[in-house]
């Protein structure tokens, strides 16, 4: 597995987004999450097409962290079913990748 992670969420509010942000970078377990949106977005749900307006936050963090960032993200997002999405990094910056691994330790 790589030592670093971009691991992706989306909720319904720029509040909320920027919470889960916070929350991350406050407990060390991201060394950045950018926030952005809004974005629009198409799903199925409860047997339904759904379209709504979302925000994405786009985690880095070291490998490690995504069991701990899983449950911090279940415990305050407010969907039923948040997304989840890990996503190995296989390359960049030694200098940003030095720098994420000091910050998440």
């Amino acid at each position: 597995m790589s030592e670093f992670l971009q691991i992706t969420t989306t909720t319904g509010t720029r509040p909320d987004a920027e919470r889960i942000a916070a929350e991350l970078v406050s407990r060390r377990l991201a060394g950045c999450v950018q926030v952005s949106g809004p974005i629009v977005s198409t799903f199925r749900w409860q047997g339904k097409t759904e379209t709504q307006e979302e925000w994405v936050c786009t985690i880095k963090t070291a490998s490690e962290k995504l069991a701990a960032i899983q449950k911090v993200i279940e415990e305050i997002h407010p969907y039923e079913v948040p997304e989840v999405i890990a996503t190995p990094i296989v390359g960049g910056s030694e200098k940003y990748l030095a720098w994420l691994r000091e910050e998440t330790r």
